[in-house]
């Protein structure tokens, strides 16, 4: 029987996006303004929704949890990549590991259901238009959130305790942050029961509300085409436009990176990856919102004209 060597590993080390130090005044600019578009970016979305009477409604309210989600999401991650850009000790604590784990799954996987709230409320204002008011109200929202949090949060402990089980060989991470795959890679042997649970229970949380996006879309495609009506296909598609273009964003990469055998899990590949999952789409996010919704281009000029007034 094989036997491996292993110790107790204190601290993790992380490999980053580059040893070309060349690049990495490159990679630290184009990564820093993204994350300041990010960040200022969705902030204005949450300050137009919260500000403006006429985006007090479930969409724009469900809107503003969906940037609060980004600005947490990005940031778990990219400030700690800026600093180890240029640092020479790259490591990062085995307590600080675990809590970003948490924090990443729990924020991640929040981010779909809160995809999944909008896709519904699409669907009843489309479907069910004169009963809108009457199911979508503010109380079955913030009812959606927590709920949808108290979950999140008991999923990613779940993940963060198996992997802080795992018995590493070597400490050098080979990405940018702490996450679940790159982890397991550094486990001595096969870690069956975290991919059994990953590829099972973690599968059911994050496609359960791709699902009911897809069923939900489905239902608004057959009430529109039993509709006949051009100008109702028009409506249709600007108001859903937006939030299909970010639930294509959002999970084609999370199935390109968690739906995997750990064997195919290949650093380069899987880096690029997740910097687009966790700086790219954020930053999108508010863009594809504010440039295709009348709405909130119309909020944000009226915001701002009070700001600067």
């Amino acid at each position: 029987m094989a036997t491996h060597n292993y110790t107790s590993v204190t601290e993790f080390v992380f490999l980053g996006l580059t040893n070309r130090l060349d690049m990495q005044p490159v990679i630290f600019a184009v990564i820093f303004i993204m994350y300041l578009i990010t960040v200022v970016g969705n902030s204005l979305i949450i300050t137009v929704t919260w500000m403006d009477p006429k985006l007090k409604t479930p969409m724009y309210f469900l809107l503003s949890q969906l940037s609060t989600i980004d600005i947490c999401f990005t940031t778990i991650t990219v400030p700690q990549l800026l600093i180890h850009t240029f640092s020479r000790n790259k490591t990062i604590s085995f307590t600080q590991c675990m809590t970003q784990v948490f924090f990443f799954v729990a924020t991640g996987n929040m981010e779909g259901y809160l995809l999944a709230a909008m896709a519904y409320d699409r669907y009843v204002a489309i479907c069910n238009p004169l009963r809108y008011g009457a199911i979508m109200t503010q109380k079955l929202c913030i009812c959606v959130v927590l709920v949808s949090w108290f979950l999140m949060f008991l999923n990613s402990l779940l993940h963060t305790i198996l992997v802080s089980r795992l018995h590493f060989c070597n400490n050098h991470i080979l990405h940018f942050f702490c996450d679940v795959p790159p982890l397991m890679q550094l486990s001595c042997s096969r870690p069956i029961i975290n991919e059994l649970m990953l590829l099972t229970e973690g599968a059911t949380v994050t496609l359960s509300p791709f699902v009911f996006i897809l069923a939900s879309y489905v239902c608004i495609v057959v009430t529109v085409l039993g509709l006949r009506s051009t100008a109702s296909l028009r409506k249709a598609v600007s108001t859903c436009g937006s939030h299909i273009v970010v639930v294509t964003l959002f999970y084609g990469t999370v199935i390109r990176l968690y739906f995997q055998p750990i064997s195919n899990y290949t650093l380069d590949r899987d880096r690029q990856v997740a910097v687009f999952y966790t700086v790219v789409t954020p930053m999108l996010n508010p863009i594809i919102y504010s440039l295709r919704n009348k709405e909130v281009k119309g909020a944000l000029r009226r915001t701002l004209s009070k700001i600067f007034q």
